[in-house]
């Protein structure tokens, strides 16, 4: 059977080596390698490493709306995708006798689109899961063949959600996988009424919003964990915040009358802020320009004359 597999992160690989272990993959596309950083590295991704290292020959097209034709010269019996990251045409999505398939990391009609597991600790959700689905052109809308849940935990950032459905991805695949070969699997259409998007994550939404409640303000900072983080700005200066906790979800009415954003207090080892509901406090920092700091060491050094209270972050 010719398996042709389409994946580009981490998220992909674990996926990818089981699969070649138990079926053998004929050809991974992924997409084109980067140059990433400041000193602008060729990086290939990781998807392209692991199949380097397995053998297995790669194609890396710019666009594949354009260009596919390797793809139906390898004549796949079925295609496999997990977080490829470009839209593929029905033209090659209909080529296989046993239809393309993709590896979903949200429930399905829930959070289509490049974002599904940021998304779903960013809006709150107490779970997320894994959908086997056929695809078609238009973005995560098909049959969804198997699904399978977890519980996202109040300390879950999206690092720690990406390895547990990466792991719920590879078993659901390889218990699914003999189904769709058989032909005896199901296959479920989507409810429409019940669509929502995880679109990519936007440079604008690094900014934390202290009008936001503390279980947002949370939320928003294990969502952009661990990248591309979120940051604040106080007095002309940006300040990436790293870990935070919640320290009070109740106001007195002298800090009611405070601007969201305000210092309240500062500890040794962290300082307060003010937000919509409560008070979140800040324990890991790092200021433009500078490395990564515990409040601790930064109240200590190039932030004493920063972190004062009463002074507000924007």
């Amino acid at each position: 059977m010719n398996i042709v597999f389409m994946g580009t992160p981490e998220f992909s690989v674990r996926i990818l080596d089981r699969l070649h272990k138990e079926y053998g993959v004929a050809l991974v596309v992924t997409q084109p390698d980067k140059l990433i950083g400041r000193k602008k590295v060729l990086t290939v991704t990781k998807v392209k490493e692991k199949a380097l290292e397995l053998g297995i020959k790669v194609f890396q097209p710019r666009s594949i709306r354009k260009d596919y034709q390797t793809i139906l010269n390898a004549k796949p019996d079925i295609i496999i995708t997990a977080a490829y990251g470009q839209i593929i045409p029905n033209a090659v999505l209909d080529s296989p006798r046993l239809g393309s398939i993709n590896v979903h990391g949200s429930l399905l009609p829930l959070l289509r689109g490049g974002a599904p597991i940021q998304r779903a600790i960013q809006r709150l959700h107490n779970r997320t899961g894994i959908t086997i689905m056929y695809m078609a052109e238009k973005m995560d809308s098909g049959d969804i063949i198997e699904q399978k849940s977890i519980p996202i935990l109040n300390t879950d950032n999206s690092g720690m959600i990406f390895e547990k459905l990466s792991e719920l991805g590879e078993s659901l695949l390889m218990e699914t996988l003999p189904k769709i070969i058989a032909g005896t699997n199901d296959r479920t259409k989507q409810d429409e009424n019940l669509v929502t998007y995880g679109f990519n994550l936007k440079r604008e939404e690094e900014k934390l919003n202290f009008n936001l409640s503390v279980e947002e303000i949370d939320a928003h900072i294990r969502a952009f964990s661990p990248g591309p983080y979120v940051y604040t700005t106080i007095e002309d200066k940006t300040l990436k915040i790293y870990s935070l906790k919640i320290e009070e979800n109740k106001l007195s009415n002298d800090q009611l009358l405070l601007q969201n954003g305000t210092i309240t207090k500062v500890f040794k080892d962290h300082f307060n802020i003010k937000a919509n509901n409560g008070v979140i406090g800040i324990y890991e920092v790092q200021l433009s320009g500078k490395k990564r700091q515990l409040v601790k060491e930064f109240i200590n050094g190039a932030g004493r004359n920063i972190i004062q209270v009463n002074k507000v972050f924007k």
